[in-house]
């Protein structure tokens, strides 16, 4: 989801506009939060083991993206940025980098996570409670939905949508009338795990961004359980800002490609995720 909305759950304490706003000059100027300011936030750690990774290649992103979602879906990969009027919708070309159509969102909202669903997207706003449907192929905006709470990550399981709150709970949306289906609190052995952002459907499991971390828990959907963790603090850009978090995961189902990238990042990687024997 947005750093903005992510600094309003920092030390557990919920923060206002003026903190928000803070964030957002912060990034426009060049992100001058020091690295430290994201390691220092402690990665999770419970009884899930660490699944090792490998990279595959590497691609060019624009690193003016505040990278909120990542969908790729039929050979094309979809992308939402964030900011108060900076958010947009993106059709990105992966093998340049380049943004082959781009619609602005109004400066009123705070893009947050991108899901596809059938021909359409659907794009959450991060405070406004609102959801955007597009028309995939055309960006033309065709209807809205509204949720209750903080809108964070949004995927699909290929039968209803997913969405995170930047809590640990994941709700689970029927996706032609956005009504929550149920919901799980995703645990490490007895740890609640918070801060959920940024979510993927990879193979029946979700993999799911946590704000402030390198790490991507990889979740049971069944019951929120997490079943392994991936670790890529070495994909981080060296001498990377507080604010230029890892956030953003697509899956190329057909080509079982796996994409990560992050906030501001210039990189976007293809991984190959292995789950320990």
């Amino acid at each position: 989801m947005t750093a903005a909305r992510r600094a309003g759950a920092i030390g557990g304490r919920r923060v206002g506009a003026a903190t928000r706003a803070a964030y957002c000059a912060a990034v426009l100027a060049a992100c001058q939060i020091p690295a430290a300011g994201r390691t220092a936030q402690a990665s999770p750690r419970g009884a899930a083991p660490v699944w090792r990774h490998e990279v595959v290649r590497a691609y060019p992103h624009d690193r003016d993206a505040c990278t909120q979602g990542l969908v790729f879906r039929d050979g094309a990969l979809f992308e939402s940025t964030g900011l108060n009027g900076k958010s947009s919708l993106r059709l990105v070309d992966l093998a340049t980098g380049r943004v082959r159509r781009r619609v602005p969102v109004d400066r009123r909202y705070f893009a947050e996570g991108l899901a596809a669903w059938g021909p359409d997207l659907v794009q959450l706003t991060w405070e406004t409670g609102i959801a955007f449907v597009y028309d995939r192929a055309t960006f033309k905006l065709l209807r809205t939905f509204t949720y209750q709470g903080e809108g964070w990550g949004l995927t699909d399981d290929g039968h209803q949508l997913v969405m995170s709150d930047g809590t640990s709970t994941l709700r689970f949306l029927d996706p032609m009338t956005f009504a929550v289906t149920r919901r799980v609190t995703v645990t490490d052995g007895r740890l609640a795990i918070d801060r959920l952002n940024e979510l993927e459907v990879v193979d029946g499991l979700i993999f799911a961004n946590v704000w402030l971390t390198d790490r991507v828990a990889i979740i049971d959907p069944a019951d929120g359980h997490v079943v392994g963790w991936l670790d890529l603090a070495d994909l981080v850009p060296s001498g990377a800002s507080g604010n230029a978090v890892l956030n953003g995961i697509a899956y190329d189902s057909r080509e079982k490609r796996l994409f990560v990238t992050g906030k501001l990042w210039p990189t976007l990687y293809e991984i190959r995720a292995h789950r320990p024997s």
